[in-house]
């Protein structure tokens, strides 16, 4: 009787101690310590930092000096690097383009997945998908919070809502966008999303250059009413000022888009103020209509071209794609757009309107390539005169507040691990923020799709002087809603 009693507690030792290796081995701890943190806030930089990172939070953050190594962490020495949380896109898409073609048939398992992780490999950890959502997503979504599924964390915005025969005039399956009537379908329909548990819903109030009929107004204050009553905020693709006045009058929550076919005005900038709308430049939207037909040298840049798939490479390759780009009316009216987009945003970040971060990667044209795009609207937000340190914090924790994702988006104790190391200072040059050395997202190492050589504080960045692009486009003329 006594054997059995000694060999039963030593069967329980055994037990017990190997359920501790498990759990400690599930719950990792890994400390990078000695690098510069920006932590989102907008905060001054942490020089020689610490991070702790246990499973899949940060446990501790702070100078190294004020910061303890845990016993049995796995100690990363990563001196002489930057830290600085994921990028948050709250304006991207999924499921539009397959194989660089918009298609119906695009919203799909792999290509959605591929997407996401594409962003996830360039420093992207969560992205907001802004409408034409297939159901689909949601299963994803499930997936993920339960940590079955890679890629960046997705929120989706449902499916949207567009206009009858008019905006937008993506091709999409049946059950991938609202396309409301009257103010009562719109409430419908906003109900029947609104039980999908969405993070946000969208609407399209747009002509396309004045091909189509705008959303009728009672229909997106209906959208944007029923919403609210769901504790939905609502976000809105626009172009015209007039518009955007009376979306932010009627309670939009976010302005998607730029503002491309006038200066805002005081009256804009104080409603905004007043009723706390956000507003999302998506400046690369305008630039990629033009910049692979004017930038040959994207074919040595890897860091782009790892983001390419091959049908896209062979898109810019062929000699008509830089012919037809050039001779298209079209795209001179976006680089004014653009030009008066990068003018609106400096006047809006001047004036203290809230701002979020989004490149509408992942829509049509194939140029808005998911994760290099966010990288490169970054270098757009500095070429205004805002500060790396700014832009970065509008790109993380600002960018953040705006979906409503209160554990991301800044490097603080109990906020789940996501973040980069960087082989060099962005606050130097934005440009550094493609020197990506490793990615932790939810506390798992990821390694990037691709890292760009550091750029040196006082080499500026190619084209990207704003002001000068804004006074090239002046003679353009009017700008009409083309480049969405």
């Amino acid at each position: 009787m006594r054997r059995f009693t000694v060999a039963l507690l030593v069967w329980f030792a055994l037990i017990f101690t190997a359920s501790f290796l498990y759990a400690a081995d599930a719950n990792p701890i890994t400390v990078l310590k000695g690098a510069r943190i920006i932590d989102g806030t907008g905060n001054p930089p942490i020089e020689k930092g610490t991070v702790v990172i246990q499973g899949n939070r940060i446990t501790a953050v702070g100078p190294a000096d004020k910061v303890k190594t845990p016993k049995g962490a796995r100690v990363v020495d990563v001196t002489g690097r930057t830290i600085m949380p994921g990028m948050i896109s709250a304006h991207s898409h999924l499921g539009v383009m397959l194989k660089g073609v918009q298609r119906a048939d695009a919203y799909t398992r792999e290509n959605v997945m591929a997407s996401l992780n594409q962003f996830e490999q360039y420093g992207v950890t969560s992205i907001m998908s802004l409408g034409v959502n297939r159901d689909l997503i949601y299963d994803i979504r499930e997936e993920q919070r339960a940590g079955k599924l890679s890629g960046a964390t997705v929120f989706p915005a449902d499916r949207g809502f567009g206009v009858p025969n008019a905006l937008p005039p993506f091709k999409l399956a049946p059950d991938q966008l609202y396309r409301p009537a009257t103010p009562e379908e719109a409430r419908k329909m906003v109900r029947e999303a609104a039980a999908r548990h969405p993070a946000f819903l969208k609407v399209w109030v747009d002509d396309g250059f004045g091909q189509f009929p705008k959303m009728d107004p009672g229909v997106y204050k209906a959208v944007i009413d029923e919403g609210h009553k769901y504790k939905l905020k609502v976000a809105a693709h626009v172009f015209y000022l007039v518009d955007a006045k009376q979306l932010v009058a009627d309670g939009i929550d976010v302005l998607a888009h730029s503002i491309r076919d006038l200066p805002v005005d005081q009256e804009l900038i104080s409603s905004m103020k007043a009723k706390g709308t956000w507003y999302i430049p998506t400046l690369s939207v305008d630039q990629s209509f033009f910049y692979f037909a004017d930038n040959a040298t994207w074919r040595q840049n890897q860091f782009l071209n790892a983001g390419l798939s091959p049908e896209v490479k062979a898109i810019f390759n062929d000699p008509e794609y830089k012919a037809k780009t050039d001779a298209n009316p079209i795209v001179a009216k976006c680089r004014a757009a653009l030009a008066q987009a990068l003018k609106n945003y400096k006047t809006l970040n001047d004036a203290g309107v809230k701002l979020g971060f989004g490149t509408d990667s992942g829509a049509a044209p194939p140029s808005r390539i998911p994760g290099w795009a966010e990288h490169n609207e970054l270098e757009l937000m500095v070429s205004t005169g805002m500060t790396p340190l700014r832009a970065i914090t509008i790109a993380t924790g600002d960018s953040a507040k705006l979906i409503g994702i209160k554990d991301r988006g800044t490097l603080k104790k109990g906020n789940r691990a996501d973040l980069v190391v960087l082989a060099a200072n962005p606050l130097d040059n934005i440009g550094n923020t493609k020197t990506l050395v490793v990615i932790y997202h939810d506390g798992r190492e990821v390694a990037p799709r691709a890292s760009a050589p550091a750029v040196a504080k006082s080499q500026p960045l190619p084209g990207t002087d704003a002001l000068a692009l804004y006074s090239a486009a002046l003679a353009v003329g009017p700008i009409e809603d083309v480049c969405d």
